[in-house]
C-alpha cells in the first residue's frame, strides 16, 4: 500500500472517530464505550493478525512497542472519551492539531530530529494562540468544558509521546501486529478501569450506539491504528502528525451537521490559527522534501 493511500484512509477515520465516540458512550457511559471497543478491537486485530500469517513476535524491541502502543492507546483514549463528554467533539480533532508541535519538540530531544526554527517557532506560537482561543471559549460552555480542554491536551501529549517512542524503538514488525500488541497490552487496563469505576453492564443498547461501537472497534481500532502504524513504520514521526492538518475541518463540518454542534466565530478563528500554525511549522521550506518523500513510497 502507498502512504498517500494510508493517510487518506487515517484522515477519513479520524475525521470521523470522535463523533462515532460521542454516539457510542452517549447512553451507556465512556468506560464501557472505550473498553467494548477495545475489547472487540482487539479479536478482530488477532484474527486479521493470524489470517496474514503475522503472529506476534515477541523479541525485546517489539515487546517495548506493543507496551509504548498499550500506553498510547489507553492514555490518549481513555481522556478523549472523558473529554468528549463536555466538549463539541469537532474540537477533538481541532485540539490534536497541535500534535506535530508537540512531537517534534520531543522528536528534537528523543530522536535528535530537526531543530526548531524561525518559521517553526512562529508556527507554534499560531497554534498555540489558536488554543488560547478555544480555551477561552471553553469558559462558554461550563466548568466541565474547561477540565474537557485539558483533558484533550494531555490525550495529545500521550499520543505524541507513544509515537515518538515507538518511532525511537523501531520494532520492525508489522502494522497489523504492532496494532495487536498495543490492543493486547491495552485491553487489561481498560477492563481493570472498568472493574474500579464500578459500571454495570447496560441491560440494552441502541441501533446507533452498536453501529457507533462497532465502527470504532473495526475501523477505528483495527484499520485505523494499523494504517497509522504503517504510516509511522514509512515516514518521519513529526510527518505522521501532518494527518491533523486537515481532520480538524472535516470533524467540524460532520459534528455540525449530524450532531448540530454549534460553529462559534470564536472556534472558527482559533481553528484557523492552529491549522495555519501547522501549515506554517510543517510545511514552510519544507513542501518539495515532503512531496519528494510521498512520491518516493
Amino acid at each position: 500500500m502507498s502512504v498517500p493511500l494510508a493517510y487518506l484512509g487515517v484522515i477519513l477515520i479520524w475525521s470521523t472517530t470522535p463523533l462515532a465516540i460521542f454516539w457510542s458512550s452517549q447512553e451507556v457511559g465512556f468506560v464501557f464505550g472505550v473498553t467494548s471497543r477495545m475489547l472487540i478491537g482487539l479479536f478482530l486485530a488477532l484474527i486479521v493478525a493470524a489470517l496474514m500469517g503475522s503472529g506476534l513476535i515477541w523479541h525485546r524491541r517489539a515487546r517495548l512497542a506493543y507496551m509504548a502502543s498499550g500506553l498510547g492507546i489507553y492514555g490518549g483514549m481513555i481522556t478523549v472519551y472523558w473529554a468528549v463528554q463536555f466538549i463539541p467533539t469537532g474540537w477533538v480533532s481541532v485540539l490534536f492539531g497541535l500534535s506535530p508541535m508537540i512531537t517534534s519538540s520531543m522528536a528534537r530531544l528523543w530522536l535528535k530530529g530537526e531543530p526548531l526554527t524561525r518559521s517553526r517557532l512562529y508556527g507554534m506560537l499560531l497554534g498555540f494562540s489558536g488554543l488560547l482561543i478555544i480555551f477561552g471559549s471553553s469558559f462558554d460552555l461550563h466548568t466541565q468544558g474547561v477540565l474537557g480542554v485539558l483533558a484533550m491536551l494531555v490525550s495529545v501529549t500521550i499520543h505524541c509521546a507513544s509515537a515518538v517512542w515507538i518511532k525511537r524503538l523501531n520494532p520492525q514488525v508489522p502494522a497489523i501486529v504492532q496494532t495487536s500488541g498495543g490492543l493486547l497490552f491495552a485491553a487489561p487496563l481498560f477492563l481493570l478501569t472498568w472493574l474500579l469505576t464500578g459500571e454495570a453492564l447496560p441491560e440494552e443498547l441502541s441501533t446507533r450506539t452498536m453501529g457507533a461501537i462497532g465502527y470504532l472497534a473495526l475501523l477505528g481500532s483495527v484499520a485505523g491504528f494499523a494504517l497509522y502504524y504503517y504510516v509511522l513504520s514509512k515516514v518521519d514521526a513529526t510527518q505522521v502528525a501532518l494527518l491533523t492538518l486537515v481532520t480538524p475541518v472535516c470533524a467540524l463540518a460532520l459534528g455540525h451537521i449530524l450532531n448540530h454542534e454549534p460553529i462559534s466565530v470564536e472556534i472558527i478563528a482559533g481553528s484557523l490559527l492552529i491549522l495555519s500554525g501547522l501549515a506554517t511549522f510543517e510545511l514552510s521550506g519544507n513542501g518539495e522534501r515532503i512531496r519528494a518523500r510521498f512520491l518516493r513510497y
